[in-house]
C-alpha cells in the first residue's frame, strides 16, 4: 500500500533495491569491530587454535577493507577476501566471525550480477577449508591438530549453502521490484501521454470548429464592409460570440491541466447542444438538417462528449472543405450503439477529404476509446459522408503494450 500511494516502502527494502547502498565505510568499519571483538570471544571459547597475534589482527582487517571495493569490483572483491579468509583458516587461527566478510563480500556480487564469480570464490574457499581440515592439517598449525569432524562440516556445507541461497533470494527479489518499479513508471507515462492526447484532441476539436466560423465571418465583414455595413456589423458579432465559447471551452480545458482531478466549471458539451452548433454553422453560411430515427437515451458523459465532438468537427470539415453550403446529420439511435452519420454534395474545394486529416484522426481515436468506428470517404455522386458508431455501453479501455 505504501507503494501504491506513492511513498517509499520499508528502509530494508530500499536497501536491498539498491544493492545495500549508503556510506560503504559505515558497514566496513562495523564489520571490522564484531570481526576483532567477536574473534577474540571464539578464541577463549577454541583453546586448541592458535592465539591470536598481529597477524591474526590484520587478516581480520583486511577482510573488512577489501569490502570498500565490493560495489565496484565485486569480483575481486569476492576472490579476496575469499583468499584472505582461506589464509586465516589455515593458519589455524579460531574459527568466528572472519567469514562474515565472505557473506557480504559474496552478496554483492551476486546484486551486482556476477553470481558465478560468487558462487566460484565461495566454492574455492569452501574446497581449502576442506583440504586444509582433512588432509593438510598435519603440516599446518595448530601443533597437534587432528581432523575436524565431519559433522563439522555438514554445519559448514549448509552455512555455505544459506548464504549463497540468501544471496541469490535477494538478487531476485531485487530484480521484481525493479521490475515492477518500471512498470509502474511505464503505466504513469502513458497515463500521461493518453491525459496529453485527450487535450490536445479537445482543444483540436474546440479551435478547428470555431476558427473556421471566424474566418469565414471575417471574410464576409471585410467584403461587406462598405457596401452592407449592418451585415458587416451580423459578422462581427458572430466573431465575438464563436471567439468566447471558444475561448470558454479553451478556459475549461486548461483548468484540468491546473488543478487535475477537480469537477470543470462547466458541464462537457454533448448532443444537447447541437442546436447550438447549428446555429454556429449557419453563422458561417452553413445550412445543417438533423434528424434523428429510434428512441433517443442518455448517453454516459464521454459517449455524449465524443458524439458531440464528431458531429461538431465533421460540420467544421465540411465548410473548411467541400463546396456546399448545406450539411445532412442523422442520428440513428439502435439499441447497443448510436449511429451518427454527416452528408454533404461536395465538391472538395481542397485539403485531405481521404480522412486521413488530423480531425478525423482525432475522430477515430474517440469513437474507438469507447468501442465504436469511424468511415468516412467520398460518396460516388461526388458528396462526403461520414459514418460512426458509438456504443451505448463503452468498452473497458485496453492498456498500451
Amino acid at each position: 500500500m505504501e507503494e501504491q500511494r506513492g511513498r517509499p516502502g520499508p528502509p530494508w527494502r530500499r536497501w536491498v533495491e539498491h544493492g545495500g547502498r549508503g556510506p560503504a565505510w559505515r558497514s566496513v568499519l562495523l564489520v571490522a569491530v564484531f570481526a576483532q571483538v567477536g574473534s577474540g570471544w571464539a578464541a577463549q571459547a577454541q583453546g586448541g587454535r592458535v592465539a591470536l597475534d598481529w597477524f591474526a589482527r590484520l587478516l581480520l582487517l583486511l577482510g573488512p577493507a577489501l569490502l570498500l571495493a565490493r560495489r565496484r569490483y565485486p569480483v575481486a572483491t569476492v576472490y579476496g577476501v575469499s583468499a584472505v579468509t582461506l589464509v586465516y583458516v589455515a593458519a589455524g587461527y579460531p574459527y568466528g566471525p572472519v567469514f562474515l566478510s565472505v557473506a557480504l563480500a559474496c552478496f554483492a556480487a551476486v546484486i551486482a550480477g556476477h553470481r558465478w564469480a560468487a558462487w566460484g570464490a565461495v566454492g574455492l574457499l569452501w574446497t581449502g577449508h576442506l583440504l586444509v581440515a582433512h588432509w593438510l592439517y598435519r603440516r599446518l598449525p595448530p601443533t597437534g591438530d587432528g581432523p575436524a569432524p565431519w559433522a563439522q562440516e555438514l554445519v559448514v556445507t549448509a552455512w555455505v549453502l544459506a548464504m549463497l541461497a540468501l544471496s541469490e533470494l535477494v538478487r531476485v527479489r531485487r530484480e521484481q521490484w525493479a521490475r515492477e518499479r518500471s512498470e509502474r513508471e511505464a503505466a504513469e507515462r502513458r497515463k500521461v501521454d493518453r491525459e496529453r492526447l485527450r487535450i490536445a484532441r479537445e482543444l483540436h476539436d474546440v479551435l478547428a470548429h470555431s476558427i473556421s466560423v471566424i474566418n469565414v465571418q471575417a471574410g464576409v465583414g471585410l467584403a461587406l464592409l462598405d457596401s452592407d455595413p449592418e451585415q458587416a456589423r451580423t459578422a462581427l458579432t458572430t466573431i465575438k460570440a464563436a471567439s468566447k465559447e471558444a475561448l470558454g471551452e479553451v478556459r475549461q480545458v486548461l483548468d484540468t491541466l491546473r488543478t487535475p482531478g477537480d469537477a470543470p466549471r462547466t458541464p462537457a458539451p454533448g448532443l444537447d447542444r447541437l442546436p447550438e452548433l447549428v446555429e454556429q454553422a449557419a453563422a458561417a453560411g452553413l445550412a445543417v438538417e438533423i434528424t434523428a430515427e429510434g428512441e433517443a437515451r442518455v448517453l454516459a458523459p464521454g459517449a455524449d462528449l465524443a458524439a458531440f465532438r464528431i458531429v461538431q468537427e465533421a460540420l467544421t470539415n465540411v465548410v473548411r472543405h467541400s463546396g456546399s453550403r448545406a450539411a445532412r446529420v442523422r442520428l440513428t439511435w439502435r439499441p447497443d450503439s448510436l449511429q451518427l452519420r454527416v452528408d454533404d454534395d461536395g465538391p472538395a474545394t481542397g485539403g485531405a477529404s481521404d480522412g486521413s486529416g488530423n480531425g478525423l484522426v482525432g475522430m477515430r481515436e474517440r469513437a474507438a476509446a469507447l468501442g465504436g468506428s469511424i468511415e468516412a470517404g467520398q460518396r460516388p455522386d461526388g458528396g462526403y459522408r461520414l459514418g460512426a458508431r458509438i456504443p451505448l455501453k463503452a468498452a473497458p479501455l485496453q492498456e498500451d503494450p
